[in-house]
């Protein structure tokens, strides 16, 4: 700590910060552009000047740059000397002499940091009257408008993109005062985080192209804290409405999740919660067509039949805790399966028997930034777990980094750091079945079999701890082992990613072997699973019975009605078992938000939310659990699935239980599921009498947007389940974390309000992050090493093994339907080892017939992905791939010219 004197008044400050963090921290108002608490100092926009002062006698002082002044103690400087401003104001003038008078129309028009800059210097009239430098505006793609002329060249959209996220198609070109920011030539961008640049520009050079087809100012939104639904990261987001539509989502800081950035499958994926499939009202099926029932009158036929009769519930990853369990209860616990085919969910039991034992840390996802040498067994991470591939590329400077910190160079001089360490990476090793996104980073890679993966894993343990099994492996294979085990012991804080991807049980058990030796050598490890969906580790607590088991038990003659909760089977078993299994029921009940293949399936169907419009527990893959709370309330039949469950179960009606009480009665029937009740406040929690308001104070047209069917405003919906409200009337302060729908303060309009909701900028957020983690490092546990090592991978030949492809926009069902997303979604194809392919006389391009579950799927041939000799390759979850359970042997043969 040190102490330090702004303004004639003193403070006791972070001693390892600069001057701008400080002053932000401590809820001074301190104009800047460049610096950002992720990207850290460069000096480049000149905004953030004050006055230095050598000694408490020193009146005169002189100008610094807060962002590059590192504290000290007794410090003095002065925010308010009257050169200070001067200069900012000047500054900011400067910046405008080009920027267009276009804020009326600009999409960042009143959520703009450039705005709140402006009038915080109390820069307020132009004085230039010359022409302006214009540029030319490029196409980037679906997702981001791009409006060079706003630019206050600030760098912050290449210092993201590039050195942060690795992407490189966005670059500054130009010299001096004229830069261009943009791709060498129009084209999509191809970084899978280039949706971070609408909340990292200043300014509206990069807008949201989704929120331009339905425009909505800022101040017009209705929001709601809620956590993305794309993978099993459990992001944090807030999404906002009007009019009934949700119109964008944006990050919601957690710093022990997201921190302050998103994926482009977690942003621009939620517009499927728009969809004209969109199910909106009860809906049975006589004589092979749907016809439209009241809420009464098909809760009162499902209860008649129902009553008495043997019930088979189908869970799913996507739905909430809540929901899962009042199905459970409703059915029965030997008659609930959860929505996964055994394949995945017997994995998922794996990794959560591991979490539980808790004999390795698992680190939170933004803790992952600080591991200093990762090994990764099986996953491609960019697009299985983006976020977190994010956040392995930050981990991955950490060794280089050490040396500035030698030379006394602090972590926040982005500037001198980056000029130090000239783009090295410290250890990183990666064993995949293909080539990742990653290997750009990795010190060394390989591409194996999963089985060989697994191999190598439980190698590098032998290496860490000889007492475990030794393994065959040839000289290229033993040296690979030891070096990824030298890296190992050699860190001080290893990292072992791993995951089910692959589906298979021996990468797993490898990956807590590597973790568990390292921990035995008193490393600080860390152990990252990475599982399905966003519910996946939940439902697993609550489930120990899959589908394939229900299809099995399907065939017993008292089965009568069944129940499907917001999952379409079609997505995860083939169609011909799909078909048979649903033949064998006389009722199917289906709670699902979109039309697909199992809803025209059904007797019933009933129109459920999304995570828009319910609330809800979901838990991630490091065992947190976090809410999400709708957004709105549909003027429709549209309800949570567990207030639909509420009213259908006997003994209840949907008004007997609260959003809370539901969670007690799940905590009673699951213990170790305590947490979840202390994730968030209760329904009655108040800020004094008041409600955290959805809406912000200038909300606007509340009477105006009901104006074509009555003059009055409508009495806005009650919200019984939480502490928010559906006004704009409430509590005007900084709620709980967990609460927060937007952010906003006196000045501070843009997304860089977050700093005035943080305890210290970049850290924790007043009263604690969001979620709380369930299982959690037992100390002084003794390891238990597995020992299922499987034989090594040997082709066979006129065979192929097939493994799946993931991407991270098209393999998640939901956000492939957001037509942005849609525009990106890979068309069909099969990935061939080159060796064989070349064997087999095909080439890039070629069309081949691929023998899928007794089914010929024509494919175009894709090369050059590095899948060893031996295996071939699908995307998993197009269209043209739904329901293929991964992995199995297959045929293929090329199609002869006609």
């Amino acid at each position: 700590m040190a102490k330090v004197v702004i303004d004639n008044k003193m403070y006791e400050v972070n001693g390892s910060k600069n001057m701008l963090e400080i002053c932000l921290s401590l809820g001074l108002n301190l104009p800047y552009f460049c610096w950002h608490p992720e990207l850290g100092s460069v000096g480049a926009c000149r905004q953030c000047a004050v006055i230095k002062y050598k000694d408490k006698e020193d009146t005169k002082g002189k100008l610094v740059m807060a962002c590059l002044e590192p504290v000290a103690d007794n410090m003095r400087i002065s925010l308010e000397a009257d050169e200070a401003k001067q200069f900012r104001a000047g500054n900011v003038e400067a910046l405008m002499t080009n920027h267009p008078h276009d804020c009326p129309v600009c999409d960042e028009g009143g959520e703009c940091h450039l705005q709140d800059m402006t009038v915080m210097t109390g820069h307020n009239y132009r004085r230039y009257n010359f022409k302006k430098r214009t540029h030319t505006n490029q196409y980037l793609g679906p997702f981001i408008n791009h409006e060079m002329n706003r630019c206050i060249q600030c760098y912050r959209c290449v210092r993201f993109y590039k050195d942060y996220a690795g992407g490189k198609d966005l670059d500054v070109f130009g010299a001096h005062d004229d830069l261009y920011f943009g791709r060498h030539e129009e084209g999509v961008l191809e970084n899978e985080f280039s949706g971070n640049l609408l909340e990292v520009c200043p300014t509206g050079v990069f807008t949201d192209k989704t929120l331009r087809k339905h425009f909505t100012r800022k101040w017009d939104l209705t929001n709601a804290p809620s956590i993305c639904h794309g993978c099993a990261l459990g992001c944090n987001i807030i999404a906002s409405e009007r009019y009934g539509s949700i119109r964008r989502i944006l990050s919601r800081y957690n710093g022990d999740v997201n921190g302050y950035f998103l994926c482009d499958r977690g942003r621009f994926g939620y517009e499927y919660v728009n969809s004209e499939k969109r199910i909106q009202t009860p809906l049975k099926k006589q004589d092979g067509t749907f016809s439209q029932l009241t809420r009464e009158q098909v809760i009162q036929e499902i209860n008649a039949i129902t009553s008495g009769k043997k019930l088979i519930g189908i869970g799913s990853p996507k739905a909430s805790l809540e929901s899962n369990f009042l199905l459970r209860q409703w059915v029965g616990a030997e008659n609930f399966y959860a929505g996964m085919s055994n394949s995945e969910g017997k994995l998922v039991q794996l990794v959560l028997e591991i979490l539980k034992a808790g004999k390795v840390k698992t680190p939170s996802l933004n803790e992952v930034k600080e591991y200093d040498a990762v090994f990764i067994l099986g996953e491609d991470v960019t697009n299985t777990a983006p976020m977190l591939a994010l956040n392995l590329r930050q981990a991955a400077k950490n060794k280089p980094d050490q040396k500035a910190a030698a030379l006394d160079i602090p972590d926040w001089n982005d500037e001198g750091v980056r000029e130090l360490v000239q783009g090295a990476k410290g250890p990183f090793y990666i064993a995949s079945a293909h080539i990742t996104k990653l290997d750009e980073i990795a010190t060394q890679t390989c591409q194996l079999h999963p089985d060989d993966i697994a191999r190598l894993g439980y190698a590098v343990a032998n290496k860490i701890n000889g007492q475990l099994p030794v393994l065959d492996s040839d000289e290229g294979e033993e040296t690979l082992s030891q070096n990824i085990a030298k890296a190992m012991l050699a860190a001080k804080k290893p990292l072992i990613v791993a995951g089910i991807s692959l589906f298979n049980q021996s990468i797993i058990e490898s990956a807590a072997n590597v973790a568990s030796a390292l921990k035995e050598q008193g490393k600080d490890v860390g152990l990252v699973y990475i599982v399905p969906e966003v519910n996946s580790v939940g439902l697993t607590m609550i489930a120990d019975q899959f589908l394939d088991d229900a299809f099995e038990k399907a065939t017993q003659a008292e089965n009568d009605t069944l129940i499907i909760l917001e999952n379409d089977l079609y997505q995860r078993m083939d169609k011909n078992s799909t078909d048979a299994f649903f033949e064998n029921y006389k009722n199917n009940i289906t709670l699902d938000y979109l039309d697909n293949k199992t809803t025209q399936q059904a007797t019933y169907i009933l129109p459920a939310t999304t995570f828009a419009e319910g609330n809800g527990t979901v838990i991630n893959n490091e065992g947190r659990a976090q809410r999400f709370y709708q957004v709105y309330s549909p003027d429709n039949d549209v309800k949570s699935s567990w207030k639909w469950l509420q009213a259908m179960i006997p003994n209840t009606t949907s008004s007997c239980q609260s959003f809370d009480e539901v969670i007690k009665d799940l905590v009673d029937a699951f213990p170790e599921l305590k947490g979840i009740q202390e994730i968030a406040p209760s329904e009655h929690f108040r800020e004094g009498t008041q409600k955290i308001p959805r809406e912000p104070h200038r909300y606007s047209g509340r009477t105006a947007m009901h104006a074509d069917t009555e003059v009055s405003e409508h009495q806005p919906p009650s919200d019984t389940d939480s502490a928010l409200s559906f006004t704009m009337e409430g509590y005007a302060g900084i709620p709980p974390a967990a609460l927060t729908p937007f952010y906003w303060s006196p000045g501070w309009n843009s997304v860089q309000a977050i700093n005035k909701y943080q305890i210290e900028v970049g850290g924790a957020l007043h009263g604690g992050n969001p979620g709380k983690r369930l299982f959690e490092q037992k100390e002084n546990n003794k390891a238990d090493y597995f020992e299922n090592i499987p034989s090594q991978f040997s082709p066979k030949e006129g065979s192929w093994f097939l493994l799946p492809f993931y991407h991270i926009l098209g393999s998640d069902e939901l956000s492939a339907q957001s037509p942005a997303i849609k525009e990106r979604v890979p068309a069909p194809y099969v990935a061939l080892n080159d060796n064989d392919a070349s064997k087999a006389g095909i080439e890039e391009g070629d069309i081949i017939d691929v023998l899928v579950k007794e089914v010929n799927q024509k494919l175009t041939v894709k090369l050059n992905t590095g899948l060893p000799e031996g295996t071939i390759g699908l995307p998993k979850g197009l269209t043209a791939t739904a329901g293929i359970q991964f992995p199995f042997w297959t045929t293929f043969k090329k199609l002869t010219d006609e």
